[in-house]
């Protein structure tokens, strides 16, 4: 990723954590593993190396919050509807 200019790497910083939390959720049907598992890609990412940046831990970390809340808001109101198909 070293070969990827600043601007680019900062754009990814803000989707990439996020979609990968709400993906993973959309896998595991659990936020919390999903939060786990997003934690455990960028860790390994920051030690192997690719991201030596303050800006970029901050960004990913603000990201996964955000991706994190729209899980759990997504998580609501799947379980909401589903209470719903049922009481018909």
């Amino acid at each position: 990723m070293n070969e990827l200019s600043q601007a680019t790497q900062l754009i990814l910083a803000i989707f990439v954590p996020g979609a990968l939390v709400v993906l993973f959720t959309r896998v595991t049907f659990n936020q919390w593993v999903a939060l786990a598992i997003t934690i455990a890609l960028f860790t390994a990412s920051v030690i192997a190396g690719y991201t030596r940046e303050w800006l970029h831990y901050i960004v990913d970390a603000a990201s996964m919050t955000v991706g994190f809340w729209y899980a759990t808001r997504m998580m609501k109101k799947q379980t909401s509807q589903d209470e719903t198909t049922l009481s018909k």
